[in-house]
């Protein structure tokens, strides 16, 4: 399995037409080195070699839009092109190329070629290699586009199978995908399932992906699925994607069904409305009684959730229902009953999820409980909606002055204060952000 890329002499013709004789001679050249033809490298080189510095020097000096032979070689050459040029020419199997800075071995494993890479780095290319751009290894390339073969013989070379790239791990990059080979190659070689540097934890994405196996040997991996954060919550996404064996396996593994998404709608609820009625009760046992469900049932749940998709249908009761919920909040807020306000907020907002306005409230709520990652998640929602309201950038200030990120509350704040030059509250934060960033 693997991406696939345009050959070279195909991208060529589309660059230079297909008529090969109007091509440049080095074009020509870096053509025969892709094709492993020895003999047509030697013939251009000699022609190219006007200077009389010989054969060898002119096949190891002479580029193409920033490749030398061995990188195009490396896409599918056979074993006497590399010989020729690896061991006669004594090219440098560790040159990058000065378009991507791929070396001959990162474009081998671009392209899926496991012999290339296995006669690379048996003469002397380094197996840890790490690209500037993105940090990424030969080992992530691999997991990147599919091929399991590379993938199995790097780390039998001592390939780092837990180095870090800006997306994240090879692990990561597997899942991402949904490679489920890949990932359980990794897992076998001790890869940690719960090492990424991205936002999203590997189960998370790999639920994006509707990769269930990738769920099931990620959770076999040890990795972790609990969160008590909406954005965390793996079962919401099990659950809206209908992914029936996916909740099984979550909740086999201690997922908690009782944390709501960020609209407040539990797995149950969503599994009700976008999964299947097996779904519903796998979930059952495990959730707690909903409030507002008046028939604590399978079926009581499924009579709910349909009931509200067709209220919902209903604008004016919409406006009537936010309108009252609002208003319960607002007094609960005033009350210092910042929990309720909270929990009839998110009811408004599983109604009218657009009202910047009540995510706003709801972030202030959220803030005063002493959850600042919450606070931000809502201040930034409403940022979204609202990118030109100054209560928004405030809310986002806020929450981020609450978690100590004083350089992130600065700008958030000064975006605020542009918005608003007359709002002292915005004035006061942002001076204090300015002395602690």
């Amino acid at each position: 399995m693997g991406t696939r890329h345009i050959p070279l002499p195909c991208l060529y013709e589309l660059l230079l037409g297909k008529e090969r004789d109007r091509w440049s001679p080095e074009a020509r050249f870096i053509e025969a080195a892709h094709n492993g033809d020895v003999g047509k490298i030697k013939k251009i080189a000699k022609e190219l070699d006007v200077q009389g510095r010989g054969i060898p020097v002119t096949v190891a000096n002479t580029t193409y839009m920033g490749m030398n032979a061995l990188h195009a070689a490396a896409g599918c050459g056979s074993f006497s092109v590399f010989q020729y040029l690896v061991e006669e020419v004594k090219m440098d199997v560790d040159l990058p190329d000065t378009a991507q800075q791929f070396t001959p071995v990162a474009h081998a494993v671009t392209n899926g070629n496991l012999p290339a890479v296995k006669y690379l780095i048996d003469h002397g290319a380094d197996v840890h290699q790490q690209r500037a751009k993105g940090n990424i290894t030969l080992l992530h390339a691999a997991a990147v586009h599919g091929y399991s073969e590379i993938v199995k013989f790097l780390l039998a070379r001592g390939a780092d199978v837990n180095a870090v790239s800006d997306l994240g791990t090879a692990l990561t990059h597997a899942a991402i995908r949904g490679f489920p080979s890949i990932v359980k190659t990794l897992l076998e070689h001790n890869a940690d399932p719960n090492k990424a540097s991205c936002q999203f934890g590997l189960l998370s994405m790999a639920l994006q992906k509707s990769s269930v196996s990738c769920v099931k040997l990620l959770i076999q991996g040890g990795a972790k699925v609990s969160g008590d954060s909406p954005r965390d919550n793996l079962l919401v996404k099990a659950a809206e994607k209908g992914l029936t064996e996916a909740i099984k396996c979550l909740l086999e593994a201690g997922a908690n069904p009782n944390v709501p998404n960020t609209f407040g709608r539990l797995p149950i609820e969503l599994a009700a409305e976008y999964g299947t009625r097996e779904d519903v009760e796998i979930l059952f046992p495990f959730t707690s009684p909903i409030s507002t469900v008046a028939n604590w049932s399978v079926d009581g749940i499924i009579s709910h959730v349909k009931m509200e998709i067709k209220q919902l249908e209903d604008d004016n009761f919409v406006k009537e229902r936010v309108s009252d919920l609002k208003r319960q909040a607002d007094e609960a807020f005033k009350k210092q009953d910042y929990l309720n306000a909270s929990v009839l907020y998110t009811q408004a907002l599983k109604m009218d999820n657009f009202d910047a306005k009540l995510l706003s409230n709801r972030s202030l709520c959220w803030l005063r409980m002493g959850d600042g990652q919450r606070a931000f998640d809502d201040a930034t929602k409403c940022k979204r909606l609202r990118p030109k309201w100054a209560k928004a950038h405030y809310r986002q200030g806020s929450a981020l002055m609450f978690m100590k990120k004083y350089a992130a509350a600065y700008s958030a704040l000064s975006r605020a204060l542009e918005l608003d030059p007359e709002s002292e509250e915005t004035e006061k934060l942002f001076w204090e952000a300015m002395e602690l960033k």
